[in-house]
């Protein structure tokens, strides 16, 4: 689903602390499609605390979606995606 190799996490927030008028508040991801969505939530929380070590503001953590959001609260998630849950399968949006 892209997004910034886990390795660059910290290259990533430094750029955007770096610029004017923006604010570094956490980090983000979506589990891959396939697979243990906790494999995946287990890195975020490890690359979120090295993004904390360096600027301890930003302590948003967005991740899960209807489908994983157990595994992504237990694995230190503050934000979620839950459409689905609310609003049902509506389809793309688009075409």
């Amino acid at each position: 689903r892209g997004g910034a190799d886990p390795r660059d996490a910290l290259a990533v927030a430094d750029a955007v602390a770096a610029e004017e008028g923006l604010v570094l508040g956490g980090v983000m991801a979506v589990a891959p499609r396939e697979g243990d969505p906790a494999e995946a939530f287990d890195r975020l929380n490890a690359v979120a605390a090295e993004v904390r070590d360096r600027y301890p503001r930003a302590r948003t953590v967005s991740a899960g979606m209807s489908g994983d959001l157990e595994a992504a609260v237990y694995r230190g998630a503050t934000h979620l995606r839950v459409g689905t849950a609310l609003l049902d399968d509506r389809g793309p949006n688009v075409g």
